[in-house]
């Protein structure tokens, strides 16, 4: 019996442990997550500012995978060279380290004042930062108090011999060791909370150093191993290049690593006799001495990893979405931008609907219309594998700033879906009708319509831009749009009525089809607008709720003012 109660106390100061962990993860990823991504990204440029940088966002997140998952996301969008993404991966390696080196003190203390500052930040501080700060703090806190608990625990299991034929049977096999400490780590998620347990067991004296350290080796190894499997899934293996990489570095430094363990842990007894310290400084060693080894080498281990997992591009089905990395939903900046860049699939979709429409207005290719339409049914599929994806984020790990660009990416996504309907639809029947009545435009009428596409092909490419920019003086040149649209649609109207007073019985059919191409092409641009424009303008405040204008002059907007 006391045996079972002992093991559910260590579950769930283990559990504890790890709660804290998350707590403090999720909460600098609503505190600061889009701005270190912003941050990793200007950093990319070179291989020595990369793994600082990937050191630095690491040590705040405490999270390797989510900063994995960043530089995942640059590389595989080719946004960034594999070398720095991969020297990005060796500093957050190290970046996991630094947490490990503080919590290696004794600073249990500290704990309940943690959790009680922590608190009075989350429920009495009305600014989003400070309250998802508040959350850091109450999970150091709860960190903290996790390790002091199970220091407890073990100080009561110190002389158990079940537990030390235990321990024991593990230490005489050091692979064993690491095999056990990374399928922990894998299912924890977190190397950070399973070194913190090794070195509680070292501080006892449960475990002897060189048993630690090859613990320690399994948690460096599990940690690598999340990436690679539930990553990005696919048939295109390139985007596995980073996560592989990093395995793979992992795998030589663990075996290498075990080869000098003996010798490693007569030097660390000679160095430092406390079991705690010398845990936390070989983990931190590890990875400093891995990084030093494979910097050099990153350009040829980079080029090996490309030739390894080239990049395949599915032509055979476009509807496929490319970017949703499962894995990235744990992490909601890399969710997002992931989700950001599937949407902008939609952009490249309707562009070559446009223009396929466009060159209708004089083709007799019956097939190329066919083809056009199929092209919506790909809409529709990103469109639904988007929102899907973005549903499935857990709401309490988004800040308010995420919660806003959610709305965003899903706005913007359904309203180009909803332009593709109306090509669809409306559109591109048209021009179907056109062919089968053997109809030919006028030079003019031809002309003024393809300019009209090209405006509008114009429009979605500052639609793209500015969804990603959020820029406000593009967002009023592009609503400024919509009144050309209005103004080509009430002149083409004029033209029609006027053709048919003259009595131009041959141009009348042509020109009631002009106008309903007119009509269509100025609905697929109201989409566009509403898609990126208004969003911005309507944070900003400079949205006006209504264009009728008051008796006085002035705007509805203008007297509520």
């Amino acid at each position: 019996m006391a045996l079972f109660v002992g093991l559910i106390a260590l579950a769930g100061h283990i559990a504890l442990l790890l709660w804290g962990t998350r707590m403090v993860q999720t909460g600098i990823q609503r505190a600061f997550g889009p701005n270190l991504r912003s941050f990793l990204g200007h950093a990319l440029s070179n291989r020595v500012k990369a793994f600082f940088a990937g050191m630095g966002v690491t040590a705040i997140l405490q999270s390797s995978t989510a900063t994995g998952l960043m530089a995942s996301g640059f590389a595989a969008g080719g946004l960034v060279d594999l070398v720095p993404a991969l020297a990005v991966m060796l500093g957050a390696n190290v970046g996991t380290t630094l947490i490990v080196q503080v919590l290696s003190f004794d600073v249990s203390a500290a704990s309940p004042a943690l959790v009680l500052i922590g608190v009075l930040m989350f429920r009495r501080v009305s600014n989003p930062q400070v309250h998802d700060l508040g959350r850091v703090v109450i999970g150091l806190g709860f960190m903290l108090l996790a390790l002091h608990q199970l220091l407890e625990l073990m100080t009561q299991y110190e002389g158990s011999s079940a537990l030390s034929s235990v321990l024991a049977a593990i230490s005489a096999t050091p692979v064993l060791s690491i095999l056990l400490a990374a399928v922990l780590t894998w299912a924890a998620h977190s190397s950070v909370a399973v070194v913190l347990l090794i070195v509680s067991l070292a501080s006892k004296g449960l475990i002897q150093p060189e048993q630690a350290f090859a613990l320690v080796l399994g948690a460096n190894l599990g940690t690598a191993i999340n990436p690679v499997v539930e990553g990005h899934s696919g048939s295109d293996l390139s985007h596995k290049r980073l996560p592989i990489g990093n395995l793979l570095t992992r795998i030589i430094g663990v075996t290498i690593a075990l080869l000098l363990l003996s010798p490693i842990a007569r030097l660390s007894a000679m160095i430092d006799d406390n079991n705690a310290r010398a845990v936390a400084n070989f983990h931190t060693a590890f990875n400093l001495v891995l990084a030093a080894l494979f910097m050099p080498f990153l350009s040829p281990y980079a080029d090996a990893l490309t030739k390894m997992f080239p990049r395949k591009v599915d032509e055979s089905d476009p509807a496929r979405p490319r970017y949703l990395d499962p894995a990235a939903r744990e992490t909601p900046v890399v969710a997002l931008g992931a989700a950001a860049r599937e949407a902008l699939r939609l952009v490249d979709v309707l562009t070559e609907m446009l223009t396929g429409a466009k060159a209708a207005l004089s083709s007799t290719d019956r097939k190329a219309l066919s083809a056009l339409r199929a092209k919506d049914n790909v809409l529709d599929s990103l469109n639904t594998a988007v929102k899907t994806y973005l549903t499935s984020i857990d709401p309490d790990e988004l800040g308010e700033v995420d919660k806003r660009r959610l709305n965003e990416i899903l706005l913007f996504s359904m309203n180009m879906e909803h332009a593709g309907d109306v090509l669809d639809q409306n559109l591109l029947p048209h021009l179907a009708k056109r062919l089968r009545r053997g109809l030919n435009f006028s030079k003019e009428g031809q002309l003024d319509l393809s300019r009209l596409f090209d405006r509008l092909t114009a429009n979605l490419q500052t639609a793209a831009a500015l969804f990603m920019t959020q820029d406000e003086r593009a967002a009023r040149l592009l609503a400024d749009e919509k009144v050309l649209f209005r103004k080509a649609e009430r002149e083409g109207t004029e033209a029609h009525f006027q053709r048919l007073r003259d009595g131009s019985i041959e141009t009348m059919e042509t020109s009631s089809l002009h106008l309903d191409l007119v009509r269509d092409l100025k609905q697929i641009n109201s989409h566009l607008v509403a898609a990126a424009a208004y969003p911005v303008l309507e944070e900003r405040g400079e949205l006006l709720q209504s264009r009728t204008v008051k008796p006085d002059g002035r705007t509805i907007a203008q007297t509520h003012a």
